[in-house]
């Protein structure tokens, strides 16, 4: 008994003198939310309709594909929990997992179906429709021509070109009446069973797991959408799958998203509240940071860049993207590639990465930026093809302007140079802009605009040149060159070059990856000698992010993952 009760005054003292568990205060939990600000107002919440990073970056919080890109850009298995690909590597088998809609009703094959199908739809005009032409009969119907409620095939000319006629003043495509095509039948993705996706393919393509990822190829609900086209409007019919739930819009200011509790993943995800801003002006949200009103946001005020850097409340990631603009070649002078070529050769590519930028950008002298692996292992793309054009090469630009009819930018009619609304595109703009006043004697006007009215203008060809960019949808160099094929979806400059056309459809139903990236190459140098579109630089991803926030993902393709980030 005295042995027992002296074992208990032991511990007694020893608790006290470590200051027992009893009186050690308990750490506070930490709030696991976070404010990023995503700069802009989404054109669209709808997967199918997404054309830009800000409406990508909301799809990829609240839906999710067949696969999920992982932190080094490899599909991973998602709501397809495995797979299996026949030996001509045309015929996908998708096995999927037990997954539910924010309503709690499963996610089936039969809504990726549905939402192939419905992306693929000449009624829904989706600009990206053609990541779908992989698919066996997707092009087909994607360009086919509705009557009554059947779609046939367009009728062409011995060429291949399609017939129109006018009709109200308009061309309009005619008809093949003989060639129906029915999407139940003829394009190449099926439901087997609730939980079996089959896909058939064009031709092989080395890339498709990694489109499964992208927000065109993720699901809909067809019980909830088929039933409601505004569905993507109203919240209370804005049914996902994916680790958030989109519970609050207020339009132009902010997008509210919590744990999306239906999720089948979601013992993985940590924060329980993420809210979007949408601040434009990068000043703005730098002070709304410092003060502790954001924890991240997409862009820096390229004057603080290197101090923000210098403190670590900024980042610089690497990203797979070239910024550029494009010409509107149907009007003159921009219609002639020597005045494109021009405007192209007589700017200071490195000036602007070193005095304006300073986020360790690199001047682009050729499309497809660099971090894309060519046919042989240990080779890059850009490194293999090399450069289109020097940079900074006034008295070729000079010697091009001349023989367009413009010597010395004499007789060259007005333009406007036109952007989106941001303080480092106008810097980059105006730098431009006095460059072709100084090298060439041209002036031109710049003019922003909301992203809204860029974004019609941009798809009704109403503009002379602007800014864009672009950031890979994929890790292949496909997703930088067949933009430009005629007719393409994102390709708003009214260029068409059918030897291009060719070679793009070569590299996709080519198998030997050599003779593909040579392909490849080969429409790349046709691009760079129509120059339908004016490379600066390739992208960095200068980032504000707070040290609070952990396992903070950015793709190299632009889109941030908050799956897996936390607060700490």
């Amino acid at each position: 008994m005295k042995k027992a009760l002296s074992l208990v005054l032991v511990a007694v003292f020893l608790i006290s003198l470590f200051g027992g568990l009893s009186v050690i205060p308990s750490a506070k939990a930490v709030a696991q939310e976070v404010t990023y600000n995503l700069g802009a107002e989404p054109a669209t919440i709808d997967p199918a309709l997404t054309i830009d990073l800000v409406s990508r970056n909301i799809a990829l919080q609240v839906f999710e594909g067949l696969t999920r890109i992982d932190n080094k850009n490899m599909p991973q298995p998602a709501i397809a929990k495995s797979w299996t690909i026949s030996k001509d590597h045309k015929t996908y088998i998708f096995t999927l997992r037990d997954a539910y809609w924010t309503n709690g009703t499963p996610v089936t094959a039969y809504d990726f179906e549905y939402a192939w199908k419905r992306a693929l739809s000449p009624d829904l005009a989706s600009e990206y429709a053609y990541q779908l032409y992989y698919v066996s009969g997707g092009e087909a119907f994607n360009t086919s021509i509705k009557v009554g409620t059947k779609y046939y095939a367009q009728t062409v000319d011995a060429k291949g070109n399609p017939l129109t006629k006018k009709v109200g003043g308009k061309d309009v495509p005619v008809p093949n009446m003989k060639k129906e095509i029915d999407p139940s039948k003829n394009v190449g993705v099926k439901a087997l069973t609730a939980k079996t996706l089959k896909v058939y393919l064009q031709s092989p393509t080395p890339y498709f797991l990694g489109l499964t990822a992208f927000p065109t190829l993720m699901p809909v609900c067809k019980a909830v959408v088929s039933k409601n086209d505004k569905w993507a409007v109203d919240l209370t019919n804005y049914v996902t799958d994916g680790p958030f739930k989109l519970t609050q819009w207020s339009h132009n200011d902010k997008m509210v998203f919590v744990k999306n509790p239906t999720y089948w993943d979601r013992d993985k995800v940590k924060l329980t509240k993420i809210t979007y801003l949408m601040v434009e002006d990068e000043s703005t949200a730098l002070s709304m940071y410092q003060s502790g009103q954001l924890d991240a946001a997409v862009n820096v005020p390229l004057p603080d860049l290197p101090k923000q850097v210098a403190s670590g409340d900024a980042k610089i990631l690497p990203s797979l993207g070239t910024y550029y603009y494009q010409f509107n070649v149907t009007k003159r002078p921009f219609n002639d590639a020597r005045v494109r070529k021009a405007l192209a050769l007589a700017i200071d590519r490195k000036g602007i990465t070193q005095s304006i930028l300073k986020g360790g950008q690199t001047p682009a002298l050729a499309l497809v930026p660099y971090g894309i692996a060519d046919a042989l292992p240990g080779t890059d793309f850009r490194t293999v093809g090399g450069s289109y054009y020097k940079d900074n090469d006034i008295a070729t630009a000079k010697s091009l302007l001349a023989q367009a009819g413009y010597p010395n930018g004499k007789g060259f009619p007005a333009f406007t140079l036109l952007f989106i609304a941001s303080n480092a595109r106008k810097s980059i703009c105006e730098a431009i802009q006095q460059m072709w006043k100084k090298n060439l004697g041209i002036t031109c006007a710049v003019r922003s605009e909301e992203r809204g009215v860029y974004l019609d203008d941009r798809t009704n060809l109403n503009y002379d040149i602007m800014w864009t960019g672009w950031t890979g949808d994929y890790m292949d160099p496909n997703t930088f060159l067949d933009v430009w094929v005629t007719g393409g979806g994102q390709n708003c400059t009214g260029y068409s070059n059918k030897s291009y056309d060719a070679l793009i459809a070569k590299a996709k139903a080519t198998v030997n990856p050599t003779a593909r990236m040579a392909t490849l190459h080969a429409a790349e140098k046709i691009l760079m000698t129509d120059m339908p579109i004016l490379p600066i630089y390739f992208y960095t991803n200068p980032v504000l992010l707070s040290k609070h926030v952990k396992n903070f993902y950015q793709s190299t393709l632009g889109f941030v993952d908050w799956k897996n980030a936390y607060m700490g």
